[in-house]
């Protein structure tokens, strides 16, 4: 990581020095984000007119150590749409803090953003949801055991009790939907559970998650939405269901099943992101 100028600094002046940095990078002004989870940030590969930044050159990104996470912010243009792609993202059981974890999401709004995009590889709880189906969130649990928004509150980002009564923008849901039917792919929605791991769930943690509510359980991406939405950014979620989870299935669950499945699924995922974000920007100008 590279250390920010004015270390003592606040949030806030961290994240504007983060964003002029990658504004010095390109010429790009990308009102749509996104965040590449595991086996999916092959997505960026294939951007137009492409500057990709390692997150160590960032001030306050934090260094991806999770496989399947490059660690490069990628700014192109997708269907000539401008873009900002984290080719992977930093995770709370990687040891760093919510602040740590969302500080890239803090950026993107001083960057212009308007809407992010969030995927994940998660697993699936539904047995309607086989493995490498796709699922538009709809809503979530957080289950982490901690907020994003714990502690001082700087009201230039947000409100100190922001209202989440629709995290994830119905809206961009049916612009999901309409895209998926248009290109002949299933996707379903759901609510996507959030828990801290590293370690997966046990049988009777699902069957708990189950009774909750949730079709999906994963370990990011919830952070990341409450303080995109914190910042008024518009919120969509796509999870891909890499693996079912404990007790839904007897096979023992690994890092490398998911990998597998996020190759498997790449090219279907990616046709949908290419429309989903030529339909967003179509919303956005």
């Amino acid at each position: 990581m590279v250390m920010a100028e004015g270390a003592g600094t606040g949030l806030y002046e961290r994240v504007e020095h983060a964003a002029r940095v990658i504004r010095a990078r390109t010429k790009l002004e990308p009102r749509i984000a996104l965040v590449l989870g595991s086996g999916l940030g092959g997505f960026a590969d294939d951007f137009e007119d492409a500057v990709g930044i390692p997150y160590e050159e960032i001030p306050g990104f934090m260094r991806s150590t999770a496989e399947g996470h490059a660690g490069r912010l990628v700014i192109g243009k997708v269907n000539s749409v401008p873009v900002a792609a984290m080719q992977g993202r930093v995770h709370y059981y990687e040891g760093y803090s919510l602040e740590e974890v969302t500080f890239p999401i803090r950026t993107f709004k001083l960057l212009g953003v308007k809407t992010l995009i969030l995927t994940n590889a998660s697993g699936g709880i539904n047995v309607q949801l086989n493995q490498g189906a796709l699922m538009v969130i709809s809503d979530h649990l957080n289950l982490m055991g901690d907020n994003p928004l714990r502690g001082r509150n700087d009201e230039r980002f947000g409100p100190r009790f922001p209202d989440m009564t629709a995290v994830y923008s119905r809206d961009l849901q049916e612009l999901v939907v309409e895209e998926a039917n248009a290109i002949g792919v299933e996707v379903r929605r759901g609510i996507y559970g959030a828990l801290s791991g590293p370690s997966y769930e046990t049988p009777a943690e699902i069957h708990l998650l189950r009774n909750l509510g949730a079709d999906a359980v994963g370990m990011s991406t919830v952070p990341e939405a409450i303080v995109a939405r914190h910042m008024g950014v518009e919120v969509l979620g796509i999870s891909c269901i890499t693996n079912m989870a404990a007790g839904i299935s007897d096979e023992p669950i690994n890092h490398e099943e998911v990998m597998a499945t996020g190759d498997r699924v790449r090219d279907t995922f990616a046709q949908l992101l290419r429309g989903v974000v030529s339909r967003v920007h179509s919303r956005v100008v």
